[in-house]
């Protein structure tokens, strides 16, 4: 199966964590996946309490702080994936990543529920028998998005086969913003 590389941006975030260290794995991690940005909703973070964000992500990418759910906005056309055990979620490996996505990640000792829940244009949740600490969901979840989104081309049907070259970068020609210039 051919994959096409997709362009687009992601953010990831949390709603209500309840521990610092796991949420600046998270950023950190976020961070070096090539995040645009980061956010927390109705929480407080603070990178010096987080110890593990040895990155400071939120000093070097866009970092939103939420008071609540109904005061968290998106760019247009950016779609928000709950990351969430329910029995209506999308197993993440059947799940086709937007193009513009949001991830949000609900607190260790809960669920994302009520405003936020309603909010998530997708829920998605990772085939586990319980769940995992907020940094390594959101770790597999990145991870799987930049291996669907075909940056690194096919991967090999058995550990015998060699992978292929990757595909040359097609460049498009001149976008033209206004019509007859």
């Amino acid at each position: 199966m051919e994959h096409e590389s997709v362009r687009g941006y992601f953010g990831i975030g949390v709603w209500r964590f309840s521990k610092p260290m796991n949420a600046g794995n998270l950023f950190r991690t976020a961070h070096a996946f090539g995040a645009s940005f980061v956010f927390t909703i109705d929480a407080t973070y603070r990178v010096r309490k987080a110890k593990s964000d040895t990155s400071a992500a939120p000093r070097n990418i866009p970092w939103y702080e939420y008071d609540s759910p109904a005061d968290f906005q998106l760019p247009n056309d950016c779609k928000l994936v709950g990351v969430e055990l329910t029995d209506d979620a999308i197993d993440l490996p059947r799940f086709h990543h937007p193009k513009a996505a949001a991830y949000v990640l609900g607190p260790e000792r809960g669920s994302i529920e009520g405003e936020l829940l309603e909010k998530c244009d997708h829920i998605v949740r990772i085939p586990t028998k319980f769940c995992i600490n907020v940094a390594t969901a959101g770790a597999i979840v990145m991870y799987d998005r930049v291996m669907t989104h075909g940056q690194f081309g096919v991967r090999p049907l058995t550990n015998a086969t060699t992978p292929g070259e990757l595909p040359q970068h097609r460049h498009g020609g001149p976008v033209r913003r206004h019509q007859g210039k």
